[in-house]
């Protein structure tokens, strides 16, 4: 039987409508001491152009320049940063610790970061504030620390982060999974990726299950008195890396699974993932809905994809409804045919779709 026809990936491939520009600046931006934390940041497009500050996912996901082909480089100066404790900022998790990386790593910190780096930049005006999955959270949690500096709000994946949202991807079956592997007991990721959820799962005890966030957080705090121990840790940052990587396509990559199942990065990406989701993001309990009114003096864009299984619809779905509530309709509120990825086709070209037809800053 021939297959070959088949859809294979749902990436965007050689689709993109700007090639790749080249980094005009780069360097490290030291935003805080005991410990010391330097971001590291790029700059791509026009100099003089509008500015877009491009915030990443994860948390922990880091930056990569293909990020900047969202944007017509004629007319944006677009600012990639690692967020603290990843990517090529200093210090990283895997460089050195999650006790020194995560020490003052709150939202509130990355929050002030984005001020920093305004102020290193010379950005004086409002910029564009560009996110996805956790970017579209801190993006959120930005614009309401500082709309006078937000003019739109581009969001893609929206990740809420509410119990029950952590809970959809994380927990779903868990509780039950050694007595029926595909028992629909609850709401969940696993329902589509029986697979890949199988995978994350046999790291742990069927106790250990009955809190799958809690028991790998236990993994990444512990200190490794051994080989084995260390070793364990590191299979454990990987599988989660995984999980999450492999499942943000509509169509898995499984045979390449890029980034997440490099080691450096997966010993970053999940202990700050766990360490975040383990306080609540740091955000406090209902934050966007207590100050939706701030968020709806702002235009804001939004993409989702309809088959999106690390944030599913839902939560974009609370987002403009409340938005609606305080008065405000989307800007722009368009759902693709697509999972969670930014760099799924569908996803990317209406991503750029929307900074090709922002109205220009100050016309």
């Amino acid at each position: 039987m021939d297959f070959s026809r088949l859809q294979a990936s749902s990436k965007i491939g050689d689709d993109w409508v700007y090639p790749q520009p080249p980094c005009l600046n780069f360097g490290w931006l030291e935003v805080d001491r005991d410990p010391a934390h330097r971001i590291y940041w790029e700059e791509y497009g026009n100099p003089a152009g509008e500015p877009v500050m491009f915030l990443h996912g994860g948390p922990g996901g880091a930056c990569a320049p293909a990020m900047a082909r969202f944007f017509d480089p004629g007319r944006y100066r677009v600012i990639l940063f690692d967020q603290r404790g990843c990517g090529k900022s200093e210090p990283t998790v895997a460089s050195a610790g999650p006790a020194v990386a995560l020490a003052k790593n709150t939202t509130a910190d990355l929050i002030g970061d984005v001020e920093k780096l305004r102020d290193e930049l010379e950005i004086s005006g409002p910029m564009h504030v560009f996110g996805g999955s956790w970017g579209s959270t801190l993006a959120m949690a930005y614009a309401i620390a500082h709309p006078a500096h937000t003019a739109s709000l581009i969001l893609r994946g929206i990740f809420l982060g509410a119990p029950e949202d952590l809970l959809y991807l994380y927990q779903g079956n868990a509780a039950t999974w050694e007595q029926d592997p595909y028992g629909l007991t609850e709401p969940g990721a696993y329902m589509k990726y029986p697979a890949e959820w199988a995978a994350l799962l046999s790291m742990l005890t069927a106790e250990e299950r009955g809190d799958v966030m809690k028991s790998y957080k236990a993994i990444f705090d512990m200190v490794p008195a051994n080989a084995a121990e260390k070793e364990r840790q590191l299979k454990a940052a990987l599988t989660w890396s995984l999980w999450e990587g492999v499942i943000s396509n509509m169509i898995p990559e499984t045979a390449d699974t890029g980034k997440f199942g490099e080691a450096d990065f997966a010993l970053s990406f999940a202990q700050i993932e766990a360490h975040y989701f383990a306080n609540e993001l740091f955000i406090p309990a209902g934050h966007f809905f207590d100050h939706i009114a701030t968020l709806a003096s702002i235009p804001v864009h939004i993409v989702h994809g309809r088959f999106d299984e690390v944030c599913p619809l839902t939560q974009a779905s609370r987002l403009v409804a409340a938005l609606r509530d305080a008065g405000s309709e989307p800007a722009t509120y368009i759902v693709t045919n697509a999972g969670h990825s930014a760099m799924e086709r569908e996803n990317a070209l209406a991503l750029t779709a929307i900074m090709d037809g922002l109205p220009r800053l100050g016309a």
